[in-house]
Order: C-alpha cells, then structure tokens, then sequence
C-alpha cells in the first residue's frame, strides 16, 4: 500500500485525555480536519443545496455512493468527462463507498465467495457485483477515499453467520488491495464482525497486516442501538492504529457523533441533516425543531439565533412554515442549508474542544441544552 501513502497522510495532532483526537487527514484534492462530518451527495448530487452551498457551510469533504453512480450514469461515463470531481463541481475531498451496504440491504440478493448477484432497484436487472468490480469503479470515479468491498450483515446476526461473512469480508478486502489501480486514491478497509467482540478483534487484526491507510467500522448504524454501537466502538479504537484516520460509517444524530468522537473516531457520514431538513426538522443548540408545526406559523425568529448561515440571517421560522404550508421547494433548500451549516459548525466546536483539551466538559454542555429543550 506504500504507493498510496505518497499522497495521502494523516497528522494526529492532539488526543484530549486518550479519548477524542484532532487531526488533519492529507488528500490529492486538499486537507480534511479531523474530526469531520461528511455531508451526503448519494449519486454526485446533496439533495435540494448546490456544491457552492455546501462548501460555504464549512464542508471540507463529501460522500458519494459507487453502486448507485455506477447503475445510473454509469462510472465510464464520468471516467470520459473528467471524473467525479469535475463532473460534479467540487474540488474539494471526495469518498465513496463501495455499494456493499446498498446491495446488502437489497431484497433477494444471493451471496457466494466471489461476489454478489441482484437486482438493480431501478430496472429490475440482474447484475453482479464483486470486489474487483467495486475497485474498478470506484477507480473510475476518481474520489480520493474508496472503500474495500465487503459484506455488512443484518442485525440481528447469529455469531455463526457473522464469522463466516466475516471469513469472506476479509478475503474480499485483500482481493480489493490486489485489483485497486489508482495510486492516488487511498483504500480503506471496514471492520465486520456483527456485535461480538472475538470477531471485531479478529477482522481488525487481519485489516490491520494488510497495511491500509485508512480504517472503517461497518456493520452499525443497522439497528443495535446506541448502547451497542458504543460498546463496539470501545472494542475497535484502541486496538485500531493510532497514526491512520478512523471512520465510523453511516452514523447523523449529534449525540451519536459525541459518543464517537469521545471513543476516537474521526470521521463520520449520515444522509440525516438534509433527510430531516426535506420533512422541516430542524437541528439547534436547544433540540430538533419542526418548522411546519402550528405554532411556528406566527414566528418571527429564526431557527436559531447562534447560527451564522445564509437561512438564519435572513428568514424566519415563520416563513419557512409558509413555505412548507405552501409546498415550495424553497423550503427544503433553507432547511438543508441550516441543517449542513449546524452539523459543520458543530464539528467546527468539537475540535476547538479537543485541541483546548475540553470535549468532555462542551460535550457535557451541549446535550444538557439540547436534550433538556427538545421539542420534536
């Protein structure tokens, strides 16, 4: 994997109290402070806010799905015209996942050693996917993190199942180090293992010889609950390396990115900032607020008064009840620029924390407000 190591690095920069770590993660596209959220732009696109909106909130990286980029409009495609950074306007960090989880949560999927067989939600077509092809198209696409193709399994999972895929996800993630082709894209590796501890330490140790740059924990977010999730992540970190980014996928709720970053996690993606936003939750310092609800009709405030983006400057809650009341797509756009903004900055204040070696007393801080005021 040394190639790789040429343009990808990652510098720790403070570990407040062996817990939360600041750091900067290195990348052909620019540098990624850690830890970081990264808002989701599933096919090449973050759902009703445009890139420049994006970057304006603060996002330094975004997330973009290979299996439903390669389905429609097809990796090739975006090869030809320029790849993904150019064929989607932004010039900043890019990661893409490599479909596992999208073909796993599939009806009628088929799994076997070499691959997966299903079909494709859109056209009913049956097609495969394998790790050499997840690389080839992540290839393609050109982000500067790809993700080894494995097998996430549901929950719940008996352990006898989740040692045999466990058994497969590995083998998959040295069949994807062999088949990946881009020396400038850096390949991670994700953690299986369901919720038992004997195969999350087995699967990383194995990871961990194969030499990757970068570590993902996969198989959460799935329903365990935030108690597992955390017991896991206390399982994972310590024995993960601690000079190479940690990745925590698919997990949005801001006392669930506490709980990671308290655990050592330093990257974290959820489509929840703009999903929420499309059914007018909102994200503030003082809880979740929905904006179509009766009494905001009448609102002069904006969503909320600590935040700085362009919605809060410049509109109300009333208004964006009307908006909702009056289906405009206006709504959703305010809406997800607030979401992204709040999410960004809320990262922004946990690495101050972290790098003033005071996480545990803003983390204590934070949800004290926002638990106490909750008012979805």
């Amino acid at each position: 994997m040394e190639k790789q190591q040429e343009k990808f690095s990652f510098n720790l920069i403070n570990n407040d109290h062996g817990g939360a770590r600041l750091g900067v993660v290195h990348t052909p596209h620019g540098k990624i402070e850690t830890p970081v959220f990264m808002p989701v732009g599933t096919a090449a696109a973050m759902k009703a806010i445009t890139p420049e909106q994006v970057e304006r909130a603060g996002a330094s990286i975004i997330l973009s799905n290979a299996y439903h980029l390669a389905i429609q409009p097809g990796s090739e495609l975006i090869q030809k015209l320029g790849g993904l950074h150019k064929f989607m306007g932004w010039n900043k960090p890019i990661l893409t996942d490599s479909g596992g989880y999208q073909v796993f949560s599939l009806p009628g999927k088929k799994v076997d050693e070499d691959g997966v067989t299903f079909k494709v939600t859109k056209n009913g077509a049956v097609t495969r996917l394998t790790p050499e092809k997840s690389m080839q198209i992540q290839n393609e696409l050109g982000a500067d993190i790809i993700m080894a193709f494995d097998e996430c399994v549901e929950y719940p999972s008996t352990h006898s199942y989740a040692q045999e895929s466990l058994a497969r996800t590995l083998k998959w993630a040295r069949r994807s180090i062999d088949s990946h082709q881009n020396s400038s894209q850096a390949l991670f590796a994700i953690s299986q293992g369901a919720l038992f501890k004997d195969l999350r330490v087995q699967g990383i140790k194995e990871l961990i010889d194969m030499d990757f740059p970068g570590y993902a924990i996969g198989g959460l977010s799935v329903g365990e609950g935030l108690d597992n999730m955390n017991r896991i992540l206390e399982i994972c970190t310590p024995i993960l390396p601690e000079n190479k980014p940690r990745y925590l996928m698919g997990i949005g709720l801001p006392e669930d990115i506490l709980g990671a970053v308290e655990r050592g996690i330093d990257m974290m993606d959820c489509v929840i900032p703009t999903k929420f936003a499309r059914s007018a939750t909102l994200f503030t310092n003082f809880g979740k607020i929905r904006v179509s609800n009766k009494q905001y009709k009448k609102d002069k405030y904006p969503v909320d008064v600590n935040c700085d983006c362009y919605t809060c400057s410049n509109f109300s809650r009333a208004y964006l009840h009307h908006l909702f009341a009056s289906n405009e797509i206006l709504g959703a756009m305010l809406t997800s620029i607030h979401n992204v903004r709040f999410y960004l900055h809320f990262m922004e204040r946990i690495r101050h924390s972290i790098k003033l070696n005071r996480f545990d007393s803003f983390k204590k801080n934070f949800l004290d407000r926002y638990n106490k005021n909750e008012k979805v």
